[in-house]
């Protein structure tokens, strides 16, 4: 019967925490894949935690508008149009101690559309204020008439190590072809994003 060396068995032990190294550092890891992601789930009203921040935020209303225009426009501009719809989500944020991930909030669709906030007017944002402080507001999306059941808003923070985190994903309340046409049907003529209001948290 053949023996093996200690360092024989040193080398392989070697090999095997090597192994599991590279694995831990491997890309679906080190980007933050669903492997280390936490789905946080709620709907219009419900205060949901942020990435473990502290933080929560939260969906007050959603509008549907046919125009947009900034809360104090010049005599120059002119409300925007859209060949689709304008969606507002009006939002309430606490701010904890920790500094909140960044994040770009989409909203998505049981169709697969993906669709970003708008760029102007600047009012339209969604982010926490300094820690101690609330803030409300609103952000706009430009969306598909067609394509908006299922419709949600998803928060993913930006992970770039390899730790544990969660996103927010807020059920908007169109669940049906039917229940989006009528609220694309009641959009309002004008929508007036007005900016962040900020107050001490309580």
């Amino acid at each position: 019967m053949k023996l093996y060396r200690p360092a024989t068995i040193l080398v392989g032990l070697l090999f095997v925490l090597l192994g599991g190294i590279t694995r831990l550092a491997g890309p679906d890891h080190v980007y933050g894949d669903d492997q280390n992601l936490k789905v946080v789930h709620g709907t219009i009203g419900e205060a949901l935690p942020f990435a473990g921040s502290g933080s929560t935020m939260k969906v007050t209303r959603i509008k549907f508008a046919k125009t947009i225009i900034q809360s104090d426009p010049s005599d120059d501009d002119k409300p925007f149009e859209t060949n689709g719809v304008f969606i507002a989500v009006e939002w309430d944020a606490v701010r904890g101690v920790k500094d909140p991930d960044s994040f770009d909030p989409v909203l998505i669709t049981d169709g697969g559309s993906v669709y970003t906030e708008v760029s102007e007017p600047s009012e339209s944002r969604m982010e926490f204020p300094d820690a101690g402080f609330a803030s409300t507001g609103a952000v706009v999306f430009e969306a598909n008439p067609a394509d908006l059941k299922g419709l949600t808003l998803r928060m993913k923070p930006s992970m770039i190590f390899n730790v544990y985190n969660s996103e927010i994903r807020i059920d908007l309340g169109i669940p049906t072809e039917d229940i989006a046409q009528q609220m694309v049907d009641g959009a309002v003529d004008q929508y007036v994003v007005n900016g962040d209001v900020t107050r001490v948290a309580s």
